[in-house]
């Protein structure tokens, strides 16, 4: 079966506010108020709580910054946990490709660099969770993206073969995780850093989720 894997993050939904509101509940527990914008710092939050963290103290000048992020990245996750879908959305148009890709024959799965548990109880908020044959986390496996084995997996629990699918993202690690599993990478130019999508020279850049089977028929022909 050829596959089709979706990162999860800034791919199928954007998810920047809740993850924003996260850490800013954690700076408002350092005594320092919401330091990073939902807006301005949108790109940041897609690339993970620890980055939000580090972006946020060192915007406030702070040094030593590994043990203050060690000690608050389990409260970020908590606070997100109990607020995971209040600003998050669905990308227009992305279920739909999804069935289409379904009814054409495609599997598709999930390869996030979420943790599992949160990617499962986002997806089943959001009421999407069925769609998905196969969800791989940060924590699924011993590695995560880029390390091209959690795509593997995600592939091969959506029933197809790792050298037969193609990844769909939205960042620099998407990238250099398709690049290492030697398969094709569509980035999203839509999501919070879409405007550097085409410098990373993917194999397709995906405006429109409507675009998106016509792509991956021709990435796999």
């Amino acid at each position: 079966m050829k596959t089709v894997i979706f990162d999860l993050d800034g791919t199928l939904a954007d998810t920047s506010g809740d993850l924003i509101a996260a850490a800013n509940h954690c700076f408002r527990a350092m005594g320092e108020g919401d330091v990073l914008d939902p807006d301005a710092d949108a790109g940041t939050a897609l690339r993970g709580g620890r980055a939000m963290l580090r972006a946020g103290l060192t915007r406030l000048g702070r040094e030593e910054m590994e043990p203050i992020i060690d000690h608050y990245y389990p409260h970020l996750l908590d606070a997100y946990g109990a607020a995971i879908d209040v600003h998050t959305q669905v990308y227009p148009r992305a279920m739909e490709a999804v069935e289409r890709l379904k009814s054409g024959g495609y599997g598709v799965g999930i390869c996030t660099n979420k943790p599992e548990r949160l990617a499962d109880v986002l997806l089943q908020k959001l009421g999407v969770r069925d769609a998905f044959a196969s969800l791989v986390g940060a924590d699924t496996l011993s590695v995560r993206k880029p390390d091209p084995e959690p795509l593997h997996e995600a592939v091969r629990r959506a029933g197809g073969a790792p050298g037969r699918s193609v990844l769909i993202g939205d960042s620099d690690t998407d990238r250099n995780t398709a690049r290492a599993a030697q398969v094709p990478c569509v980035l999203v130019t839509f999501g919070p850093a879409g405007g550097d999508m085409a410098a990373l020279e993917p194999e397709g850049l995906l405006a429109d989720y409507a675009d998106l089977p016509q792509m991956v028929d021709r990435l796999l022909a």
